[in-house]
């Protein structure tokens, strides 16, 4: 039934502000644009898709504050993944915490209220190694 993480959003109050924040990480900018509304990057091996959106256009009873589930982003080096993004304003949600067999994760609150996850995973890589 599940086949694959499709697309994660993200809402923001200062939607230009989180485009920029966003460019800044990722090193590109966003592939698609509803101007005001929506801003989406495709990331990593399999191009998943992240979106930010503007908090206007939030469900109705969505929160303002970070909670609920943590999506982790594969990352080759959690260390250094988790050093840039407190070095671009995110703050610490969760520390690095290795979980064995080789996974490490990490989360951190973006600069608009959103958990970004971070991991070493081996199960991605495998994965990842045979496509």
């Amino acid at each position: 039934m599940l086949r694959g993480m499709a697309t994660v959003s993200f809402y923001a109050d200062d939607l230009e502000a989180a485009k920029d924040w966003y460019t800044d990480l990722l090193g590109y900018a966003p592939y698609y644009t509803v101007p005001g509304g929506y801003y989406e990057f495709r990331i990593g091996d399999y191009q998943h898709e992240l979106g930010i959106i503007n908090r206007q256009f939030a469900p109705a009873g969505a929160q303002n504050a970070p909670g609920g589930s943590i999506l982790h982003w594969h990352v080759d080096d959690v260390q250094t993944s988790f050093d840039r993004l407190l070095a671009l304003g995110a703050k610490e949600y969760e520390p690095i915490t290795p979980r064995g067999d080789g996974f490490i994760t990490a989360s951190v609150v973006d600069p608009f209220g959103n958990i970004l996850g971070i991991m070493q995973n081996p199960h991605y890589l495998e994965i990842l190694s045979r496509s």
